[in-house]
Parts: structure tokens; sequence; C-alpha cells
């Protein structure tokens, strides 16, 4: 089982259409979760890594800009918003969420 998964399965509980690094010639359908992998802190201890933590870079794009699944994503465990920002008439919130 790839680590990730579970968080996908959390995500597609809050939206249907959730996406993982999607290609380029992918077409989503909105309201979306796009979110991928953006980095990692290493905690280290007797000269080695101890703990390693991944940070995925989660985006909620909507065309209503008063979404309720951004209370929901925002709630969930090691998460914080990043920004919020409109292109293409979609509304695109980022969150920030160690995994």
């Amino acid at each position: 089982m790839v680590q990730r998964d579970p968080l996908q399965a959390i995500l597609e509980t809050i939206l249907p259409n959730v996406y993982f690094q999607p290609p380029p010639n992918v077409q989503m359908e909105y309201p979306a979760i796009r979110y991928e992998r953006a980095r990692a802190d290493s905690a280290f201890a007797n000269n080695g890594t101890y703990r390693l933590t991944k940070q995925y870079q989660v985006i909620m794009i909507t065309r209503n800009p008063d979404q309720s699944a951004f209370d929901t994503i925002a709630a969930l465990p090691m998460c914080s918003h990043e920004r919020f920002y409109v292109a293409d008439n979609l509304n695109h919130d980022v969150f920030n969420i160690y995994f």
C-alpha cells in the first residue's frame, strides 16, 4: 500500500473528485481537490533520521468561493491554510498538510 492512500481516502470523503499530481492531459471535474507531495521534514537522533514526515500541498478548486469543504479540509490534523487565489474563474484554496 502506498503511504498516501489513507490521505487519498480522507480527501475523497470531502469531495468526490480527487487528483494526485494529475498530468496536463487530464481534464479535471470541479469541485475538485488536487494534491502533490511538497517536501519532507526530518528529525535526527543518534546520527540518523529519527522521523520523516511528508508534507503535501492540497488545493481545493471550486466555482463557489464559499464551498463548505473549506472548513472540513482546514480542520484536518496538521493542516494549515496557505493562501487563496482565483485563476480561470475558479477559486483555489491552498493548504499544507503533514501526513
